[in-house]
């Protein structure tokens, strides 16, 4: 499929999403964001595809955040359909892995959707923040919730209720994002991180990916009862057999997902 504000590749079982609005510094207008849901319905119908990276194109941003000539005019009644928020939401249920790959600002909207991704990585010059407030709104998309699951409740009342714009060393110091890299080396350690995820046994990385989901979701008993259902289909699982077998055998497994 051929779209307008962002690109798509996969190779090597590693996919691409890469946002492309360069003129407004990558940011999401409601066009950008259906394109996006069409994106990753493509990819996951893609069983070659083991793992997401999201990006933005150049070196200027990520996501900036919302488009504010889009926003501006958005009512109550978009607001309520929550039209960024359940985009960001199909990102974190996205059945493989995911990877923010953050390359210059990551604003409002940027840092939500990165918030979304399993595994967040930034260039040095990358920045982070939740402004939404001095915009005479909230943080609509997601970090209310997920920021202070990420970084912790004080740290991300911090960010939203001053709007503070945080580089990547302290992304990185407080846990936002788990490396950064050289603006050059980003694509590079984000494929990288990605291979690592793709040498795992992937019928795990899914089941891995919902459990740890669904922590923040429910009580304690309950979350480990989903974690002993998660083992059992592992157990049942050709991967295990074979997880297993390469191991005494002393070589790298061929799993193949069943």
């Amino acid at each position: 499929m051929t779209y307008k504000n962002i690109c798509v590749s996969v190779s090597d079982g590693i996919a691409e999403l890469t946002f492309d609005r360069p003129e407004v510094r990558n940011a999401l207008n409601l066009e950008t964001v259906r394109e996006g849901e069409a994106a990753l319905a493509e990819l996951a119908a893609d069983n070659t595809v083991g793992a997401l990276i999201l990006t933005g194109a150049g070196d200027q941003a990520f996501v900036s955040g919302a488009d504010i000539n889009d926003l501006r005019t958005r009512t109550r009644d978009e607001g309520l359909a929550a039209i960024n928020s359940s985009f960001f939401s199909s990102v974190e249920r996205f059945a493989r892995p995911t990877i923010a790959a953050v390359n210059g600002y990551a604003l409002g909207g940027g840092c939500e959707l990165a918030l979304a991704c399993d595994l967040r990585i930034a260039s040095e010059g990358a920045m982070f923040g939740q402004p939404e407030l001095g915009l005479g709104i909230i943080p609509g998309a997601g970090a209310t919730q997920r920021l202070p699951r990420v970084v912790g409740l004080g740290r991300a009342k911090h960010m939203i209720l001053t709007g503070e714009i945080i580089d990547a060393g302290q992304a990185l110091s407080i846990g936002l994002v788990s490396a950064v890299v050289p603006a050059d080396k980003l694509d590079a350690a984000a494929r990288e991180l990605a291979g690592r995820v793709l040498r795992q046994g992937p019928l795990a990385a899914r089941l891995a990916k919902l459990v740890i989901n669904s922590s923040a979701r429910v009580d304690l008993d309950s979350g480990l009862l989903i974690e002993t259902l998660a083992q059992a289909l592992c157990y049942q699982s050709d991967d295990k057999q074979e997880g297993t077998t390469a191991f005494l055998e002393k070589r790298k497994p061929k799993f193949t997902g069943k």
